[in-house]
């Protein structure tokens, strides 16, 4: 794409983008190009588009050309009511998992007289679900351990909890390995503990081929049958959960009787697996037996 003589409107490169990549995706790489968003950019659209943010689209256009997925090239996302950096260290924010915030959300709100609350998210990512908690619950009223094995991934959950700013206060950030990441103080202290843990079985021929191409491979596959993380997820959970306290996890297509049995052979009870909106097996859930 070219600057032609030097005088094209943000809407008429608006409209030559949408040729090739759809009006959906147009609007948001013009709007990240100009630096201009939602009503702004509506302001601004009959104004000459600049050298640099020109150029800006146009390497923006070329990595999605390459196959990058639109939310990396953006390098941000939304999820929930968060926007979040991403980047090729983290997995994309998605939909379903905005249902297993949801469901840590619920339990946590359960949980009232318990003040301040303390939550982890394993594995957490771009910090999608634990900065979700403290953004959603009553400011003050929760301690969420963000933790993850990759180094690279705790940077980014670290930007976005920046970006929550008085919000973000709760947040704590560890790395290692599912519960080795925590203090060992927490053990059996753990009001509710959430998961989005890799679930992919390793030869696994459905996965998209943008997916295996772009995202981090530590953070989708687990093992011959994708089940290794909730393995020792499960086995975890039972003594680092307080007596009542909660966990949730994410999991695949069709693993719901598997996971469920998991739980229950870790000696957890409540037992739950709930269907995303295409009635996938998607969010499985249980607590610690309460002290009798």
């Amino acid at each position: 794409m070219s600057m032609h003589d030097g005088t094209i409107t943000w809407a008429q490169l608006l409209e030559e983008t949408a040729v090739q990549h759809g009006r959906v995706h147009a609007r948001w790489l013009c709007e990240e190009a100009s630096g201009a968003f939602g009503d702004e950019f509506t302001d601004i659209v009959r104004e000459p588009v600049t050298e640099r943010s020109m150029a800006h689209l146009d390497h923006m256009l070329a990595r999605l050309v390459a196959g990058e997925p639109i939310q990396y090239v953006l390098g941000h996302w939304s999820f929930r009511h968060l926007d979040l950096l991403v980047d090729q260290r983290v997995l994309i924010p998605r939909p379903e998992t905005e249902q297993v915030a949801e469901r840590a959300l619920a339990f946590a709100r359960s949980l009232r007289g318990v003040d301040p609350l303390v939550c982890a998210d394993l594995g957490t990512g771009s910090g999608a679900i634990g900065l979700s908690l403290l953004a959603e619950l009553p400011r003050g009223s929760a301690t969420v351990w963000l933790t993850d094995s990759s180094s690279d991934a705790l940077d980014v959950a670290r930007a976005n909890g920046t970006g929550l700013g008085m919000a973000g206060v709760g947040a704590r950030y560890a790395q290692g390995s599912w519960f080795e990441a925590l203090p060992s103080e927490l053990c059996g202290a753990l009001d509710v503990v959430v998961s989005n843990p890799p679930y992919i079985a390793e030869h696994d021929q459905r996965v998209d081929e943008s997916v295996r191409a772009w995202e981090p491979h530590g953070a989708l596959y687990s093992g011959a049958d994708g089940l290794d993380a909730v393995r020792a997820i499960a086995r975890g959970a039972a003594e680092w959960l307080r007596p009542g306290g909660a966990l949730v996890l994410e999991i695949g297509t069709g693993q719901g009787a598997a996971v469920a049995d998991l739980l229950r052979d870790a000696g957890l009870v409540e037992v739950a697996v709930e269907p995303d909106l295409a009635g996938h097996d998607r969010v499985a859930s249980a607590r610690r037996m309460k002290s009798s």
